[in-house]
């Protein structure tokens, strides 16, 4: 991110200060993207007039300059609000804030990150699929796909934390057809030469921009890999001046297997520190596992990042009150994989009602003993789903829960769509065997 806040001022010292160009032809000049196509990308109100004039979508957000300003954003909007500082890398200080106080609290820390940087306020798409499109272009206004990966991981969870599947495995038709036009257009409007990111969010069937990056991206790898094609490499030929039919790269790659990446996370290393995942990002690598079908892919990735993933033995779940009910598939599907299910109360009565069958009661913490630390000491429990509530017990008994699965090397998971993903990989596995 520092080179896309310099990008600007190099451009001007340059025009002040012309360097002969080795070549003898010419000055040095900045390669690719210009500065200024980068700084309409990175600005919010010169990006919002582009997408209105190309007629792409975007969630409803505003900008704030100060704490009177945010609030005035969020109360318009409707909480849940997505906040961050302009020009930031690794989702630093971005947040998804549910209310009032906890706004007030955060525009108080952020504006320290950056002040002369505004912070975006959006609306938070809640339940929202975010996608990530690699693409590359060349002088002559050509764009072609690299790939689109779908996101495990609902949008809120930064995007170098999820897991991600390529090529996408949920997303419509239309949608997919919207986001191939889309994409062309706003990297020709923005003059991008090399590679371009955009980050978008699906919502009930509806594709929302959330951000373009007009350089290459952490995904660029993970997608090379997939696609077999050096996108890295050839935006460097494409900075140079070659063109995109020159490197035989003119449309986007049809793949006959699925390749998914899943973040490798240093929790183990950090004591203390909780494991949830959120906008701001975490993962300090990744792996990547490959396979014709979408659940083996998913299984060889987390494998691949220590995961151990149970075929059999008793899953222990807790689930916030928003997503219990999503959480009876993925129940229903564990009982018909041959697990024992031991659900905290709530969670536990809510299946019932459900028609889950085989699910027990399990003490929290804070409820007695025997509890959910002393199943795992035991070694009574092989799988572990918890949904964080945020709450004051979730910030104490949670914490100590998925503390306590990290070091005994249990399979935790955190958001009900990874859990449906291994779910439908442990079943891969069972019929493998």
């Amino acid at each position: 991110q520092p080179p896309l806040k310099r990008a600007k001022p190099l451009q001007k010292y340059l025009e002040e200060n012309p360097i002969p160009a080795a070549s003898g032809n010419g000055h040095v000049k900045i390669w690719g993207t210009s500065p200024d196509s980068i700084d309409a990308a990175e600005d919010r109100e010169q990006f919002e007039a582009l997408l209105q004039k190309l007629k792409i979508d975007q969630p409803p957000g505003g900008i704030a300059r100060s704490e009177a300003e945010a609030i005035d954003v969020a109360t318009n909007l409707g909480y849940p609000v997505m906040v961050r500082p302009s020009y930031v890398l690794g989702g630093r200080a971005m947040e998804v804030v549910y209310n009032k106080e906890n706004l007030i609290k955060y525009i108080n820390t952020a504006v320290a990150v950056d002040p002369e940087q505004p912070v975006l306020v959006d609306k938070y798409l809640n339940g929202a699929t975010e996608l990530d499109v690699d693409a590359l272009a060349d002088v002559h206004g050509n764009v072609v796909i690299g790939g689109i990966m779908e996101h495990i991981e609902e949008a809120g969870v930064h995007s170098g934390d999820s897991a991600c599947a390529l090529p996408t495995q949920s997303i419509s038709f239309e949608a997919l057809t919207t986001i191939r036009e889309w994409t062309p257009a706003l990297a020709k409007s923005l003059g991008v030469v090399g590679l371009i990111n955009i980050q978008y969010a699906v919502h009930q069937g509806k594709p929302y921009i959330i951000e373009a990056n007009p350089r290459a991206s952490r995904t660029v790898p993970f997608v090379s890999k997939a696609i077999g094609s050096p996108l890295a490499k050839y935006a460097s030929l494409l900075m140079a001046g070659k063109s995109l039919q020159e490197l035989d790269f003119t449309a986007e790659p049809v793949l006959d297997h699925v390749a998914v990446k899943e973040a490798v996370l240093p929790f183990d290393k950090f004591p203390g520190t909780d494991t949830i995942l959120g906008p701001e990002m975490r993962s300090t690598g990744e792996v990547m596992g490959i396979d014709t079908s979408y659940p083996q892919a998913y299984a060889k990735a987390q494998i691949a990042a220590g995961m151990r993933l149970p075929t059999e033995g008793t899953a222990y779940m807790s689930m916030t009150d928003a997503q219990k009910e999503g959480s009876v598939a993925v129940a229903k599907a564990l009982v018909q994989l041959g697990f024992k299910l031991v659900a905290t109360k709530g969670t536990c009565d809510f299946l019932k009602q459900q028609g889950v069958a085989n699910v027990e009661t399990v003490l929290k913490l804070h409820e007695g003993r025997p509890h959910g630390v002393d199943m795992m000491q035991n070694d009574e429990i092989q799988l572990i789903i918890i949904t964080p509530s945020g709450d004051e017990v979730d910030s104490k008994d949670g914490l100590i829960l998925r503390r306590k699965a990290l070091a005994y090397k249990i399979p935790l998971v955190t958001t009900l769509s990874a859990a449906r993903a291994i779910t439908e990989s442990i079943r891969a596995m069972q019929n493998s065997k």
